[in-house]
């Protein structure tokens, strides 16, 4: 496997949402700069079918099954990491989840719908975060990259939950920042628009819709393995500039006025 010197060469590296989507394709680039890998995922068979292409690709890889959303099972993935590896370098808070039909407008929400995509998505990068920080502090600091979305940015109505999640993840990622520092810890966020993998494969529903979201992008739909050429750069020292950013890589999602190009326009 081809090496290129991003410094990331024996840095360990836990990537959260790891089986799938943008979490694969970071872990396979993280891996590809020579990082050793801890790939997290609920779904304990894709996250194993991860590691294995790792390896496969000439990797060093492990998984831990964590449900992001319980602070115990946060806590065991940082000290596996910690007891497989000896050290954490880079955290990528990549786990999320959105639900089409069932997150919605607010009045139509049920609570308990709500209380789930917060838990994944926003409370499960603060209790990553939380433990570990001091880890990685105690390692000569690190680097912690969220995943938030370009809905923080520009929520296009109907994902309430989803919306107001990543709303909170761009905003504790610049709140974590300035402590984080002191630490030697860089901690930034990315907001892409939308990927071509499975999980937006159910919001799109219909190739028209899914035409409609292409046309939104000023280049097309993104692939995850673009996503993760920024995550790797935000684990390296190239970034070095960089903490408290919320970067919108999402091919000029966000620029367009999406309700006339969605409609046809």
């Amino acid at each position: 496997m081809e090496r290129r010197s991003r410094g990331l060469e024996g840095k360990v590296a836990v990537v959260t949402g790891g089986g799938s989507g943008i979490g694969l394709a970071s872990a396979r680039a993280l891996a590809v700069e020579g990082a050793r890998v801890v790939v997290s995922d609920i779904d304990e068979e894709r996250g194993r079918a991860a590691v294995d292409t790792l390896a496969a690709e000439g990797g060093e890889a492990v998984f831990v099954r964590t449900d992001v959303a319980d602070s115990s099972q946060c806590e065991q993935l940082v000290e596996a990491a910690v007891e497989r590896f000896g050290r954490l370098d880079v955290l990528h808070n990549n786990a999320g989840v959105a639900w089409p039909f069932r997150d919605g407008f607010t009045p139509e929400v049920s609570p308990q719908v709500w209380d789930r995509v917060i838990a994944v998505n926003l409370s499960g990068v603060f209790y990553c975060c939380h433990f570990a920080i001091p880890v990685m502090a105690r390692t000569g600091g690190g680097s912690i990259i969220n995943t938030a979305s370009s809905m923080a940015h520009l929520p296009l109505g109907g994902l309430d939950g989803y919306a107001a999640s990543k709303g909170g993840v761009a905003q504790l990622t610049r709140s974590l920042a300035p402590g984080c520092g002191r630490l030697g810890i860089r901690v930034n966020a990315i907001s892409p628009g939308y990927v071509d993998t499975p999980m937006n494969e159910m919001i799109w529903a219909s190739p028209a819709l899914k035409a409609g979201f292409e046309r939104g992008h000023a280049t097309g739909l993104q692939t995850p393995e673009e996503v993760a050429d920024v995550v790797v750069f935000l684990a390296s020292d190239a970034s070095r500039s960089l903490t408290g950013a919320v970067i919108t890589c999402d091919r000029g999602w966000t620029a367009f006025k999406q309700p006339e190009i969605l409609g046809g326009g």
